[in-house]
């Protein structure tokens, strides 16, 4: 027996439903106004709204410890799936055909969970990144009047990633798919009296349910032709080939489509920067670790469909490396600090799917894994830094590594990981991408290394503008908060004086070393392979000889390095010794700062050309015509039916019997032929 056998079924539906029970008791107390700041019966709260963080962290910690027990049966397993049988949620049964008295269902729904290597290590990053996000949420959020909102929402968030990780079915995997979205709009639109934080959560609410439309296809498309919604079964039938190559293909575009939307690909990006809105934790759990890697999972998940259309891996390929390059060139000319963080979070992801482009299924999640703790650990680390200074402005920073050391150290060790310099976490995986790329598409490899140049770049004006030089004073209190949340969004930094940075309190500082070790060690747990056995030992035999596995290459991983270390000289030639000025290197640019700082135009592109011109005016014409032909044609028509009448049928009442008879003769002929008609003889 494996460990993995021994798990029982109803300790793994727990993972998933301790943080949702959770969001259930913080509701109900915030209903009865059990942990309200002001109760409807009396002056204050009966419980500590502080109670809802301590829940949270609770429900969270022990969907951790049980995560653990899945991984470590997982790996005693090689990644090998179990046998849940699924629960029969809903049957719709169809007209009946002969012999008659028998029903056959149509649909049949079910609900269930999948448990081998690639759930059970989404199950460790989700819920290890958001115990440590919600610790650290503790002092974030402390006397913030949506605190107890807050952890409602955090949990309602891990419950659906969950949900969706460990779902059986593609139907099942879309309804938490959705909830996800859902949970993602809240929380950037948390502190919605803020006219920036609505309009971002409406933009990427929308943004994501355009890629959705595609994933819904799929799934009406898959199930058309498979009679079957079952993820196993979906991939089995690819495997043996049981599915049209043009069905695969479609289906596998659909896939991909919606996860375009979630894990931000180009062109359906442009909600991800907008979304740092939310408060820092927010940004650093689902739009760094968990819900944008979701569309990488999607892709891995339905891995064994996918490989099997060259036509699809290319397009997942191509737009995964326009993805990881377009996003680094605005990454460097970003001033927001949280928004550096969102377009490296946009180039790590089409990192990843040019991975699964070129076959890496393994390679693509190890670096989902090692990616997720360094930058939630930059994503808190930058929340730790406007904690000090009152601003996300890198502009209105520099010298912090003076007045808080131990951010500025952990800072640094992720953004090394980032980069991808050896031994850091992101070293390892970042290297299985490049020699797998190298093996299978050798222009993907070219742009890999592109990426790991600007990346550099780009984190190394971060580290310098932030912490070298001299303090720039940051930026008043009463200022804060025109790109994010802010000092005077949270009532625990509002006692600081930014002109005097601090370092962070504890409770902030510790989910930061701990995050800053992970991004030191988080790669070494691929030294044996282990990872690899746990992504590639649930997938069908068939589908075994379509993965790409590049050989560790002594010269990839110098070059790789020497591109990184290089790109980290001219960030600090740049910023940090200024021996050429930035402002020089613009005008020699012409005008391509200008497009990179505009962001491409696509949003001017999607709000005032898509949106206001052609669909707004779309929608004004045909509700001018339906006005003009509809509203005021009946309106009109009415008018010269009573006119008319007015005017005509009085000649029916003119007092002359020829004309009655005349009538009754066709009345009584209309009826009979009506009758024959209806029911000819």
């Amino acid at each position: 027996m494996t460990g993995l056998d021994q798990i029982p079924e109803g300790a793994v539906f727990a993972i998933m439903l301790l943080p949702l029970a959770s969001f259930a008791l913080i509701s109900l107390a915030a209903f009865l106004g059990l942990t309200n700041d002001r109760r409807p019966d009396g002056p204050g709260p009966v419980l500590s709204p502080r109670l809802s963080g301590y829940l949270t962290i609770l429900a969270v910690g022990i969907s951790f410890v049980l995560s653990l027990w899945a991984l470590d049966g997982a790996l005693d397993a090689d990644g090998a799936r179990i046998g849940f049988n699924p629960h029969e949620w809903v049957t719709i049964f169809g007209p009946e055909p002969e012999p008659r008295g028998i029903i056959f269902p149509i649909l049949n729904v079910e609900v269930g969970i999948t448990l081998d290597g690639l759930s059970a290590i989404m199950l460790v990053v989700v819920t290890s990144v958001s115990l440590l996000v919600q610790i650290y949420s503790q002092e974030y959020m402390r006397g913030d009047p949506g605190y107890n909102r807050y952890f409602a929402y955090m949990s309602l968030f891990t419950a659906s990633m969950l949900g969706l990780v460990l779902a059986s079915s593609i139907l099942q995997i879309f309804v938490f798919w959705e909830l996800v979205g859902l949970c993602s709009y809240l929380l950037i639109g948390f502190w919605f009296y803020k006219d920036s934080a609505r309009r971002a959560a409406t933009k990427a609410f929308v943004v994501t349910r355009i890629g959705d439309v595609g994933f819904m296809l799929a799934i009406l498309l898959i199930w058309s032709e498979t009679d079957t919604l079952s993820v196993l079964e979906i991939q089995d039938l690819a495997a043996t080939e049981e599915i049209s190559s043009t069905v695969i293909t479609w289906f596998s575009l659909g896939i991909f489509a919606g996860a375009m939307g979630k894990s931000a690909q180009f062109p359906l990006h442009v909600w991800l920067p907008d979304a740092m809105e939310g408060p820092t934790p927010v940004s650093a759990l689902i739009h760094a670790a968990t819900m944008v890697a979701a569309g990488v999972y999607l892709v891995a998940r339905f891995f064994p469909v996918v490989v099997e259309s060259d036509d699809a891996l290319a397009t997942i390929a191509i737009i995964g490396s326009i993805t990881a390059i377009g996003a680094a060139f605005l990454g460097i000319v970003a001033t927001d600090i949280k928004r550096v963080m969102a377009y490296s979070t946009i180039s790590q992801l089409g990192y990843m799917m040019m991975a699964l482009g070129v076959g890496g299924i393994a390679a693509a999640i190890f670096h989902l894994f090692t990616h997720a703790f360094f930058k939630s650990q930059l994503f808190l680390s930058s929340g730790s830094v406007n904690h000090a200074t009152g601003t996300f402005d890198m502009r209105k920073m520099g010298g912090l590594r003076r007045y808080m050391p131990v951010t500025f150290v952990t800072m640094t060790i992720a953004s090394l990981a980032l980069v991808g310099l050896f031994p850091l976490a992101g070293f390892w995986s970042k290297d299985e991408i490049l020699s797998d790329a190298y093996v299978d598409k050798e222009w993907v490899f070219a742009v890999a290394l592109i990426g790991v140049f600007m990346t550099a770049i780009y984190v190394g004006r971060m580290l310098f503008m932030t912490f070298g030089g001299e303090y720039k004073g940051g930026e008043p209190i009463e200022h804060a908060g025109a790109q994010g949340d802010s000092e005077e969004e949270h009532a625990p930094t509002a006692h600081h004086s930014p002109a005097t940075p601090h370092e962070s309190p504890p409770m902030m500082l510790i989910p930061l070393v701990i995050l800053a070790i992970m991004s030191v060690i988080a790669g070494l747990f691929n030294l044996n392979d282990d990872i690899t056995q746990l992504v590639t030992g649930w997938l069908p035999e068939e589908t075994e000889g379509l993965i790409t596995e590049g050989e560790f290459e002594l010269w990839i991983a110098v070059a790789s390095g020497a591109v990184g270390i290089a790109g980290l000289v001219v960030a600090w030639a740049i910023y940090g010794a200024q021996l050429v000025s930035s402002e020089r290197i613009r005008r020699l640019l012409g005008p391509l700062p200008q497009l990179f700082e505009n962001k491409y135009y696509l949003d001017y592109l999607y709000e005032e050309i898509f949106v206001k011109e052609v669909l707004l005016g779309s929608v004004a014409f045909v509700t001018d015509l339906f006005d003009r032909y509809v509203v005021d044609g009946v309106v009109n028509g009415v008018a010269r039916l009573a006119r008319w009448s007015s005017q005509e049928l009085r000649l029916a009442q003119v007092g002359q019997a020829q004309l009655y008879g005349a009538v009754l003769v066709v009345g009584a002929l209309a009826a009979v032929a009506a009758m024959l008609v209806v029911n000819p003889p």
